[in-house]
């Protein structure tokens, strides 16, 4: 295996964060493409060791999976530049596309786009509970994973941390010790010094809001970092307990707009974890402006994605104990088991959302005033079912076309 100059994996990584769109599959395969195929800088095993590893950790595995590739071949810069390169592009575009948002989203032209969006989005998360289901859904305990957690959340409204605890909690303790044991090998050394400075940068903001006393961005500072703690199984995962605490408890965005952050999210490059970027700055604009929702933007992006790098630097030298460890191993398929009840949940609830105008919560979940049925919101629906799972047209393409169909009807009625 080569080791690229500094300039040599910027250029990569800098191609692979502009080109990394359609979801951490999509993403995966464009690393794998360009680590192991195109150029020999990952053997097959390296590659699929570090995914194995990344996918242990809380956060957007692909993201990961491109910082541990930088570290691995350069070292600590190798894996800062590659994990900014592959958030940064979409970053840019997410700010922009929010602030844009904050400003024409109320239009009703827009509104009747986001319609469509908003159908296409229900579709787009289905598809991911598809996929999830067919590669979680192995044994008969992780049916009743699934189910078990889909209930706790749609039903018994527990909150999603203590749902993936209980599941990764079960999978340890029901563990089976029958794997060999590894090759003893020299005893790998922890990388303190930038496991010190990714802690302290990320606990720098809460120090400084501490001497500002600014509430607003306090929370966003404490509710995102929340996040980037508890996201297994991908942004898809967590994003019902981010839409309940971002809708219900603070207060920041109407359902709605949660919806239509989430397709906007789907079309930039990076991480769907982004979206968290979005509700920050448009939940900032609403509270106080453009200077607001640029701090707020910046804010969330930090504390999202500094965890990130500390996790990778933290466990970047026990790959080999972590990824052959069986409660690991087995806490890991109970919690992608619950994900897939958890993802159940947040697509019927967004299908709720969309197809009737007021959703009731009451103490045995969601119930629709049926009298409020959207006949339009369905018909969208499933016009993206067609395009998606009958045509298998992408999701990109699915989204575009969905809000164009948006804007026809708009201008028709």
């Amino acid at each position: 295996m080569t080791t690229p100059t500094v300039s040599e994996l910027t250029r990569v990584f800098g191609r692979i964060g502009v080109l990394s769109f359609g979801g951490p599959a999509a993403q995966i395969a464009l690393m794998h493409k360009e680590l192991v195929e195109d150029r020999p800088w990952l053997s097959e095993k390296q590659f699929l060791s570090a995914l194995s590893f990344c996918m242990l950790l809380p956060g957007p595995e692909a993201m990961q999976l491109a910082t541990y590739a930088g570290w691995l071949k350069r070292g600590v810069l190798g894996g800062l530049i590659a994990g900014a390169l592959f958030v940064l592009p979409g970053a840019v575009v997410i700010l922009a596309l929010a602030l844009a948002y904050a400003q024409f989203g109320t239009l009703p032209l827009v509104q009747s786009a986001f319609l469509g969006i908003q159908a296409a989005v229900v579709i787009v998360v289905f598809t991911a509970l598809r996929k999830i289901a067919g590669k979680a859904l192995t044994r008969p305990s992780a049916y009743v994973l699934a189910a078990l957690s889909f209930a706790a959340i749609f039903f018994l409204q527990l909150p999603f941390p203590l749902v993936v605890l209980a599941a990764a909690v079960w999978g340890a303790l029901s563990a089976e010790h029958s794997q060999a044991p590894t090759e003893a090998k020299e005893a790998p050394r922890f990388l303190w010094r930038p496991v010190l400075a990714c802690a302290s940068l990320w606990a720098a903001p809460f120090g400084l809001l501490a001497l500002w006393d600014h509430a607003f961005l306090s929370e966003v500072a404490l509710f995102f970092s929340k996040l980037a703690v508890v996201t297994f199984g991908g942004a898809y995962a967590v994003l019902a307990y981010m839409t309940q605490a971002v809708v219900n408890d603070h207060g920041w965005l109407s359902l709605p707009q949660m919806i239509d952050a989430l397709g906007l999210a789907e079309t930039t490059p990076g991480p769907l974890i982004l979206v968290t970027q979005f509700v920050a700055t448009l939940a900032g604009q609403m509270q106080g402006g453009v200077s607001l929702a640029l701090t707020a933007s910046a804010l969330a992006l930090w504390v999202t994605f500094v965890p990130c790098f500390l996790w990778i630097f933290a466990g970047a030298p026990y790959v080999n104990l972590l990824t052959h460890a069986p409660r690991l191993s087995n806490a890991l398929s109970a919690i992608t088991a619950a994900v897939a009840g958890v993802i159940a949940n947040l697509s019927l609830w967004f299908a709720l959302q969309v197809l009737f105008g007021q959703v009731s919560q009451t103490r045995f979940g969601p119930v629709p005033d049926v009298s409020s049925f959207s006949p339009v919101a369905a018909g969208f629906m499933g016009l993206a079912a067609v395009l998606m799972l009958g045509l298998k047209r992408g999701m990109l393409t699915t989204l575009a076309i969905m809000g164009l169909v948006g804007i026809i009807w708009g201008l028709l009625s």
